[in-house]
């Protein structure tokens, strides 16, 4: 499986509106599962290169991918004469996409046990893109909460905007920050993961 240490999936910020301010964080988190074939390790590599989802800023694909979605709405509201922030509410909805081998039952032993352990690893990796997501969109409503009132709401709306962009860069940064570490490390971590397995199964 030369090629899978490339195939690090890479979270792709879909959208994202203006987050609220007098609002609990409302998340949700979903699964999906596209279907591989092949028998051997080869051809595994292959289904993974060809059926992987499509990440919208590589163009490529990848063994597993979440997709995060932001959203929500907010409303000004005036304090004596300052404008300031009202009813707020913010949304993040993220699908991790996993991969489904068709194969699994009828695959030799030693094949069996890479796929598992890939595949329970991708889904770690994806579990954890979702995570520092939520992570940000908590951060995110902290810091709006803080925002003091403007002059009037057209500078109050700019704040919310400037938040939120640096907000969203701190995201993308640590989502990139977090696929060079795991790409870095991905051998040695699957060595560790496999010894493991294997001692487990030894006992």
């Amino acid at each position: 499986m030369t090629t899978i240490a490339r195939l690090m999936a890479f979270a792709a910020l879909a959208c994202l509106a203006v987050p609220p301010a007098r609002a609990e964080t409302i998340t949700s988190k979903s699964f999906a599962y596209f279907s591989v074939g092949g028998r051997t390790a080869a051809e595994l590599d292959e289904e993974l290169s060809k059926r992987g989802p499509v990440m919208k800023r590589s163009g490529s694909r990848h063994p597993g991918a979440t997709r995060i979605k932001w959203g929500g709405s907010v409303t000004y509201v005036r304090r004596g004469s300052r404008c300031a922030v009202g009813e707020a509410r913010v949304t993040l909805s993220t699908e991790i996409i996993l991969p489904r081998w068709k194969n699994r039952k009828r695959a030799t032993p030693s094949l069996a046990l890479i796929w598992d352990t890939l595949s329970s690893d991708i889904k770690r990796h994806e579990e954890r893109h979702a995570e520092i997501a939520r992570t940000h969109a908590r951060n995110l409503e902290r810091t709006l909460k803080t925002l003091r009132p403007e002059a009037d709401c057209e500078r109050m709306q700019a704040r919310v905007d400037r938040a939120t962009a640096d907000a969203v860069s701190k995201h993308d940064a640590d989502q990139a920050r977090f696929d060079r570490i795991e790409s870095k490390n991905f051998n040695d971590r699957m060595m560790r993961l496999l010894v493991h397995r294997l001692k487990n199964r030894a006992e």
